[in-house]
């Protein structure tokens, strides 16, 4: 049966769409496919909330699955659109897990019964109600007779309650008593901040220089630029959009742009031009041989009309708004409980691990944590980005090594906020020593004195492992800009506890499966080979994989023989010997191990073969190609490579990772953290 909660607002301006991304988050976590409804939708154009969750939460189910019918057939015949939104509400349900529904946006069923509406709509779906009441403006008695009312209104159309949440309330705002939960979510400017898209949008604009990526950057503020430049500068603020004349823009827009890369200026959101005036051709020219770090819009209405249109857009979630989602999904994680919910909605946790499930069971095991990362590449734009990612998640402390202004004007030009980020130089002259004092005693049966040390400590990566090695972090992540070497050996020096391996996590359709060693040591020994597969079953166990381990070999049991199936049957003898309590097979092929069919034929009884969740190769050739095989053939997402042997997490990055492989790693890397009773760092001086 599939589970559904309609998320419903009894008036405009309620943020009901931040309490939608969140449920759409909690249930991802619970069950493999969750899809998102909406019953009624605007003609002509595709639901902006709509696709930001089926881009954001990778939903596969087309856009017209998720829309029911448009506001135009409400009118016509509200009972015959009423029966269209059903079926089309059952089709859909037919192919989820669970599902959310959205309520209408108080655009024009009408405000007066647009409540009753939905609360008749919830009752016909057969869906329990999450009632948005907005608390703006409202002193702790209004909401409380706000809830009451709506509350009265969804019973008299036998709408079910299951919770209520408060939205855009005063901080300190407590939860009213009510017959069902009640969860009070603060108001959040940045969430009502239109992105620059939205003002593209509004002002029938187009981009006319600056890169696209730009326009999920949220607009603070506007400013029109009817003075000369100083003026302007000396009155714009942070994330500010300055709107300018296009006849003006010859003599304002070079300025603008060199203030924008400025350390001594605030960073700018766009420059809106009006008026639809072309550039003089020099002036063109110039600004279009240049790489503009931030959008400038051209309009064709004039400035007051560009300005009265500009200045009543409110912020919207768009798939390109990634801040304000991040934002929005924080704060309903923070003020709303999750297992609550899911209790009252009795939805059990599926044996089934999606991708998307993995992910954000990471995620939640770093927010537990919140531990201390360093990132030695803070200068490297997707570092910032995924930085930004990971401070609105509240993933984990970070600190970025690098030039501090240099990274100040990166972010403003990206649009980042990474005011929550320690930055740290690594020449500072305190640390610098201190460095070189404990790398010099670590490494000093090779040699080390702290003279030479002095000079190799100013490496990043030096410096960000010796922060971990001294306690000002817990871990680290590195590798977007520097090799694998680079990155991985002052760990090797410095925090090795034994052998040091890596497992890759696989992320297929319906389950994770770990892979090592892929990535570290060529050719294994038996006994590191054993070393390997207890590492890394303690790894998928921390992860909540249970180990299940394949020693994989060209060969099954007792069929072959010859020195490289001999080393992997040495190998699991001294696993069995070590670790008793692990299950282990092998040599085992791949297909005995994973298919069970083939197991019972080949190795029937063993309690591995066809059912293995670990599997560790007998050399790296082996595993290299093995994971990369899988991950493009399968389509699995490759989480990795995860270092074991290590008394505190480093992990490394691929030169051409992604933003969203960066957040990953971190959250990987803050979960492996240990559990032992945790002390605050010393503060970075």
């Amino acid at each position: 049966m599939t589970r559904a909660v309609y998320v419903a607002a009894g008036e405009a301006g309620s943020n009901k769409a931040t309490v939608a991304l969140g449920l759409v988050e909690l249930l991802s976590r619970q069950v493999g496919a969750v899809g998102v409804f909406r019953p009624v939708v605007r003609a002509g154009r595709e639901d902006a909330l709509v696709n930001t969750i089926r881009s954001r939460f990778q939903l596969a189910l087309p856009y017209g699955a998720c829309a029911g019918v448009t506001y135009d057939d409400v009118h016509d015949d509200v009972e015959r659109a009423a029966g269209e939104i059903v079926a089309r509400y059952r089709a859909l349900a037919g192919r989820c897990d669970a599902v959310v529904v959205i309520g209408t946006d108080y655009t024009d069923v009408g405000a007066p019964t647009e409540f009753g509406f939905n609360a008749r709509l919830a009752a016909d779906l057969g869906t329990p109600v999450i009632n948005v009441v907005s608390g703006r403006g409202r002193t702790a008695a209004q909401i409380a007779a706000a809830v009451e009312l709506s509350t009265r209104e969804l019973a008299q159309h036998h709408a079910h309650e299951l919770a209520v949440v408060v939205t855009r309330a005063a901080p300190g705002t407590p939860a009213v008593g009510h017959r069902t939960p009640v969860f009070v979510l603060p108001e959040t400017p940045s969430l009502r901040a239109p992105t620059v898209a939205d003002l593209l949008d509004a002002c029938d604009g187009k981009l006319f220089l600056g890169e696209r990526e730009g326009l999920g950057r949220e607009a603070s503020s506007l400013m029109v630029g009817a003075m000369s430049l100083p003026g302007i500068l000396d009155r714009y603020t942070e994330g500010a959009a300055v709107i300018i004349p296009s006849d003006r823009a010859a003599a304002l827009l070079p300025g603008l742009i060199a203030a924008h890369t400025s350390p001594g200026f605030p960073s700018l959101s766009a420059v809106v031009l009006t008026g639809g005036t072309d550039l003089p051709g020099p002036v063109d020219r110039l600004l279009r041989g240049m790489t503009i770090p931030l959008p400038v819009i051209a309009a064709d209405h004039d400035t007051f009309e560009t300005a009265t249109r500009l200045s009543a857009v409110e912020g919207r979630f768009t798939p390109e708004a990634i801040g304000k989602i991040d934002t929005a999904l924080r704060l309903f994680a923070e003020h709303v409980d999750g297992t609550l919910l899911l209790d009252r909605l009795a939805i059990a946790k599926t044996d089934v691990v999606t991708p998307l499930m993995f992910e954000y069971e990471l995620l939640d095991r770093a927010r537990a944590r919140r531990r201390h990362i360093v990132l030695p590449e803070g200068e490297e734009p997707r570092i910032l980005r995924a930085a930004d990612i990971l401070l609105r998640r509240g993933v984990a402390e970070l600190t970025l090594l690098g030039d501090a202004e240099r990274i100040k004007v990166q972010a403003g030009q990206l649009g980042l906020d990474l005011t929550g980020a320690r930055v740290l130089s690594p020449f500072d002259p305190d640390l610098r020593e201190r460095f070189a004092r404990a790398y010099a005693d670590a490494r000093a049966h090779r040699g080390m004195t702290v003279e030479l040390a002095r000079d190799t400590v100013t490496d990043v990566s030096y410096f960000g492992t010796l922060m971990v090695h001294t306690g000002m972090a817990d871990g680290m992540v590195s590798g977007a800009a520097h090799t694998t070497a680079h990155t991985i050996r002052p760990a090797f020096e410095i925090l090795r506890l034994g052998l040091v391996s890596s497992v890759f996590f696989m992320c297929l359709a319906d389950r994770v499966l770990v892979y090592g060693d892929c990535a570290v040591n060529p050719d294994p020994s038996a006994e590191q080979l054993a070393d390997i597969a207890i590492a890394s079953a303690r790894t998928a166990a921390s992860f909540g994989v249970d180990p299940r381990i394949a020693m994989l070999s060209y060969s099954t049991g007792a069929s072959g023989a010859g020195a490289d199936v001999d080393k992997v049957r040495a190998a699991t003898e001294l696993v069995r010997e070590r670790r008793p309590d692990l299950q282990v097979e092998g040599p085992i092929q791949y297909d005995a191990a994973v298919d069970p069919a083939v197991a019972r034929a080949k190795m029937p009884g063993s309690r591995v073969a066809g059912r293995a969740t670990v599997f560790v190769v007998p050399d790296l050739n082996t595993g290299n190609n093995l994971y990369k095989a899988v991950q493009r053939s399968a389509g699995a997402v490759a989480v990795g490579p995860v270092l074991q042997g290590l008394r505190k997490p480093v992990n490394d990055l691929s030169r051409g990772a992604t933003v969203a492989d960066i957040v990953t790693t971190v959250a990987v890397t803050a979960a492996q953290v240990s559990d032992e009773p945790h002390e605050p760092h010393e503060p970075p001086r």
